[in-house]
């Protein structure tokens, strides 16, 4: 059986806006999609307490109402639906064990309503193996109206990707590629790079030793790209080995990316998964979809 996507629903626009990126992801996987809301009950003491009866049937009428319209959006997708209670970033890494990746609305920095945000949404991802999505909706960047529906795949956007040439890449370079594949567009790999800090006070640096790194740096992201561009022959690649913080680099490509690629190292804690700070500012800062792929 193909496993499924996975989106996660809460009635916001976030989610609204996630759970049709997935379903069209799904349909470029042929796989089902799940549609998930975790039923998480209110424990605010500020909060005026709520009738658990009722706040099931308004769980239910989110997952009604979200599962129904893509439904009848997308009538060749096979789609199924489920409540779950419990502790929502507990809720969304289990039902994203059995799947192949996991959708989630995202607001970015500066918004503090709904499950999807936050600190759950960061809980979500460092709490599961399976590549996690976070969708920003329509309006929350370069001007878009509210009414215009979630974008579909524009030709000419590349996915771009954030490669760290100094760690196993090959996860996250298998999903940019995949996923590019898919879309018929490119890959943009992108890495940021800076001579240490104690060459500032270098009182005679040779100039050539900064472009002697820099061609390193520029050789180390082509071997890194080699076996993937021989898998990929099809996928246009480009390669920008920029000057400056990693995330700054990516977050600057990536303002016309189809979805941006980065990862996160798998960290065994008690108290759960751990987001580089590249793959956190990304998640915060980019308006594109982002991806977060695990890797050892």
């Amino acid at each position: 059986m193909t496993r499924p996507v996975t989106v996660g629903v809460d009635g916001f626009p976030e989610s609204r806006a996630a759970a049709d990126w997935a379903a069209r992801e799904a349909l470029l996987r042929e796989a089902p999609l799940r549609v998930v809301h975790a039923d998480e009950w209110p424990r605010i003491p500020a909060v005026p307490p709520v009738d658990r009866e009722e706040h099931q049937r308004w769980a239910d009428t989110v997952l009604d109402e979200a599962s129904g319209a893509l439904r009848r959006r997308y009538p060749e997708l096979a789609v199924s639906s489920r409540r779950q209670a419990g502790r929502a970033a507990a809720v969304l890494a289990v039902e994203a064990a059995d799947s192949q990746m996991l959708v989630l609305g995202s607001r970015g920095r500066g918004a503090f309503e709904g499950f999807l945000v936050g600190s759950v949404g960061t809980a979500a991802v460092g709490l599961t193996d399976t590549p996690v999505v976070l969708v920003r909706p329509p309006g929350t960047s370069r001007g878009e109206p509210p009414d215009r529906p979630s974008r579909d795949a524009v030709a000419g956007r590349d996915v771009v990707v954030g490669v760290d040439i100094h760690e196993n890449a090959d996860a996250v370079l298998a999903f940019a590629f995949d996923e590019a594949a898919r879309r018929g567009c490119g890959v943009r790999a992108v890495h940021g790079w800076s001579l240490p800090f104690a060459f500032s006070y270098a009182p005679r640096l040779d100039p050539g030793v900064r472009q002697e790194v820099a061609d390193g740096v520029a050789g180390a992201l082509a071997e890194r790209l080699r076996p993937w561009r021989g898998l990929y022959p099809s996928v246009k690649t480009e390669e920008r080995v920029l000057v400056g913080a990693p995330a700054e680099q990516v977050l600057y490509e990536a303002e016309d990316a189809e979805l941006v690629v980065v990862g996160r190292r798998i960290r065994r804690a008690p108290v759960g998964g751990h987001l580089g700070h590249v793959a956190h500012a990304v998640l915060h800062h980019a308006t594109a979809p982002v991806a977060v792929i695990a890797h050892d």
